[in-house]
């Protein structure tokens, strides 16, 4: 049994090793080595996916911003969400366009001068000073590693690059009501798992003011907005960034939040 264990676990042991592909590195379905799809991948089997899955979770609810242990989770537990969301983009102009060029957003791919010249209001400048004001950074978004599919690899990784992009469209800050109210968001557009997760068990170390404010307006706020926006995997932000924030709420069905300090709230 002791054998068994060791041998489901050793994928653990990677987590501290390289981080896996450059952030400006596409994903592509190419093979580097004896069974890997693509760059850092670490196959896992069922057993391994199963016990990996357990740990993380239980170190995700202990510490929510494990992040490492949080993208564990969604890789080991969301391969059927993954695949409807990836049919979703085939489906649509714009994301069967991400699909095929595989676009990354890191530090090294953005233009940071460009999006600072850019109009007042625009996605591109309300985005940089997001990432400004909560001291944030695009380059903190782990490695795709334990999916077992390259395509499938990929769209995880986008969903993880556009995270922040969700917030600057949700007008949420970083503290733990503003991300539990991004994951109820990011729940009903998704079907993650590990958001599910997330959405239901986070507020368990909120206030009970927070979360008397959260239970009564903000999660049906997030719940509405997510049923009533189109999937988000499917747009180009890169080549939105000067298209009015306002405009692209309005065009995703995407309401003004309640009129609560989320950031003063914890």
């Amino acid at each position: 049994m002791a054998t068994l264990l060791r041998s489901a676990l050793r994928p653990l042991h990677a987590l501290g090793g390289p981080r896996g592909p450059a952030a400006d590195v596409p994903l592509r379905g190419v093979r580097h080595g004896a069974g890997l799809l693509y760059p850092g991948h670490i196959p896992t089997s069922p057993l391994q996916k199963a016990l990996l899955a357990a740990g993380s979770a239980g170190m995700a609810l202990y510490n929510p911003y494990r992040h490492d242990m949080v993208a564990v989770l969604g890789e080991t537990t969301g391969h059927c969400a993954l695949k409807v969301l990836r049919d979703q983009m085939r489906k649509d102009a714009e994301g069967a366009e991400i699909l095929r060029e595989r676009p990354r957003i890191s530090l090294s791919t953005l233009d940071l001068d460009k999006l600072r010249s850019l109009p007042e209001g625009s996605l591109g400048q309300e985005y940089l000073r997001f990432l400004d004001v909560n001291r944030v950074s695009p380059d903190t978004r782990a490695p795709t590693r334990f999916v077992d599919d390259e395509e499938l690899a990929y769209v995880i990784q986008r969903y993880r690059e556009i995270h922040d992009m969700l917030h600057t469209l949700l007008g949420m800050p970083t503290n733990i009501l503003g991300e539990i109210v991004v994951k109820w968001f990011e729940a009903v557009q998704t079907g993650l798992p590990m958001c599910i997760l997330g959405a239901l068990f986070g507020p368990i170390r909120l206030s009970a003011q927070s979360l008397r404010v959260l239970v009564s307006e903000l999660i049906p706020w997030a719940v509405q907005n997510g049923r009533r926006a189109p999937c988000v995997l499917n747009l180009y932000y890169e080549r939105r960034w000067e298209q009015p924030l306002r405009a692209l709420r309005e065009e995703l069905g995407i309401t003004d939040p309640p009129s609560v300090h989320v950031r003063g709230l914890a």
